[in-house]
């Protein structure tokens, strides 16, 4: 994703796990837009995002996929209550190994129904097969 930012010269930022900003590597990722996130602790981290949303009229945030490196059991929802909260869109990107395909698909305008919302989402990523799919209990969660 990352390349594809650069080639389209997008000033994106996007959030990754805390572990891929090591020294002397830290300043290059958060120069290629890394936000560093550590899901160990609590870190208020949807409202920090909410208020870059409020600040920048500009602001574009990249929300990798779960499940990329270790299974999981359930998605995690703070991508839609940032969405929800700064009153932005969700543009629904996907892989989809299978297909041999990726892309951008459409909007999501989160309503504040979250387990309503979720299930749309859901439904959308159904058909779509990630690379590592195993490590994904897919859209029922």
């Amino acid at each position: 994703m990352l390349l594809v930012v650069l080639e389209l010269k997008l000033q994106v930022y996007w959030m990754g796990k805390h572990t891929l900003f090591p020294f002397p590597f830290s300043g290059l990722m958060k120069w290629l837009g890394g936000i560093p996130i550590n899901r160990a602790k609590s870190h208020n981290v949807v409202n920090q995002i909410v208020i870059q949303f409020k600040n920048n009229d500009k602001f574009v945030v990249l929300v990798p996929p779960e499940g990329t490196r270790r299974k999981v059991a359930s998605w995690k929802t703070g991508f839609y209550h940032i969405a929800n909260n700064a009153g932005v869109p969700i543009l629904m990107g996907y892989v989809d190994a299978a297909k041999k395909e990726g892309g951008l698909a459409d909007f999501f305008h989160p309503s504040g129904d979250l387990e309503k919302d979720m299930a749309e989402i859901r439904a959308f990523y159904a058909t779509k097969k990630g690379i590592r799919a195993e490590n994904s209990q897919g859209p029922s969660d």
